[in-house]
């Protein structure tokens, strides 16, 4: 135990000696969360879903819609659903789909909620509605096209031409700000761990630290534990500075489970810290640890919804996409956030992520290589 203590101070004194490394960890994620969050924009994307709560009104402009300009699909992979699909083609801009996908009011919610879609088209009495959120660039895009797209429509009996027809998206837990800060909490576990812990193993191990610290009587496990210890310390400093910013200047809370959110970061630090392990397992530089290190994160920071969603990507890039650790971590800490979730509904991904860094830690451990 004394071996322990000692070893978790080195690691404290080792991380605040270094002023760059407390902005990173804390001060950096807010910077990010705080810019994105007012100045985010979205490319305009080539295909378009839209969460059609039928009704009526919603009928008339899909039906006048679809047999005037487009071309109908049936979804083969769902038969309890069908997905109408209008797509406009061009030769010059390259074609446009817009995938109609019907769906309840509370699905429809959830589909923004998970950034599967940017608007919703329902009615309000005998009138259409958009829903979208203005600072969805998405959203407003496509609002815009098929406003476009009803004004070159002969079957298309009225066109919405005041405000009255749009209905802003801007309660707690749908604006893109409720998307994207879970989204930095989970990529934050994911960089503390890899590069706190791996780099700074391999780094010790080129400078032949490693070696004079075997030559003692240390225990090799605890020497180990310590960066697991210091790390999920570290992760909860880091979740309470960016949970007070973002309620402080946005106003956002944790509408779940408290304690799903708390199991959620150590599941996840428990993932990372057994990648670390693993990946730093037998690199003897810095730069070859360099390059591992972005190989990992990199493709997960880019494909695991952290900024934007990944349903924009192919089916068969999201069935792979969706069993990375990063996106188990940010879409689970994200319903925990915004969709209410607790702890039955993100268990899985709790005892997935733990099994997930356990392996990789007796993995990394078996192998390591301490000089």
């Amino acid at each position: 135990m004394k071996q322990l203590i000692n070893l978790i101070k080195i690691q404290y004194l080792e991380f605040f000696r270094e002023p760059g490394v407390v902005f990173w960890s804390l001060l950096f994620p807010v910077i990010m969360a705080w810019g994105l969050g007012l100045a985010f924009s979205e490319k305009a994307k080539v295909e378009h879903t839209i969460a059609w709560v039928q009704s009526p009104a919603s009928n008339a402009l899909v039906n006048s819609l679809l047999h005037s300009k487009g071309i109908f699909k049936s979804d083969s992979k769902d038969s309890s659903k069908t997905i109408q699909t209008l797509t406009i083609e061009n030769a010059k801009t390259g074609n446009v789909s817009f995938h109609f996908i019907p769906v309840s009011n509370e699905d429809a919610i959830l589909m923004i909620k998970r950034g599967q879609t940017g608007l919703i088209l329902k009615s309000q009495g005998d009138s259409l509605r958009y829903c979208f959120d203005p600072k969805n660039a998405e959203g407003k895009l496509v609002y815009l096209q098929l406003l476009a797209l009803q004004s070159l429509n002969p079957l298309s009996n009225s066109l919405p031409n005041s405000d009255s027809f749009i209905l802003p998206l801007n309660q707690k837990g749908m604006r893109y700000i409720d998307f994207l800060v879970p989204g930095l909490l989970a990529m934050n576990i994911m960089f503390g761990s890899m590069w706190g812990i791996s780099y700074s193993l391999v780094e010790k191990r080129s400078k032949k630290l490693l070696r004079r610290m075997v030559a003692t009587p240390m225990n090799k496990g605890a020497f180990l534990f310590s960066f697991f210890f210091t790390r999920i310390s570290l992760s909860i400093i880091e979740l309470f500075f960016l949970l007070f910013f973002a309620w402080w200047y946005f106003g956002i809370t944790v509408q779940g489970n408290p304690l799903a959110l708390v199991a959620l970061v150590l599941a996840g630090n428990i993932a990372f810290f057994g990648i670390a392990v693993l990946f730093s397992s037998r690199a003897a530089k810095t730069q070859v640890a360099n390059g591992i290190i972005n190989a990992v994160t990199m493709p997960m920071m880019i494909c695991s919804g952290i900024f934007f969603s990944y349903h924009n990507f192919p089916t068969w890039m999201v069935n792979i996409i969706r069993q990375l650790p990063l996106t188990q971590l940010a879409d689970s800490v994200r319903s925990v956030f915004i969709e209410g979730a607790g702890l039955p509904q993100v268990q899985y991904s709790i005892l997935l992520l733990t099994g997930m860094g356990v392996l990789c830690f007796l993995v990394g451990k078996r192998i390591y290589k301490w000089y």
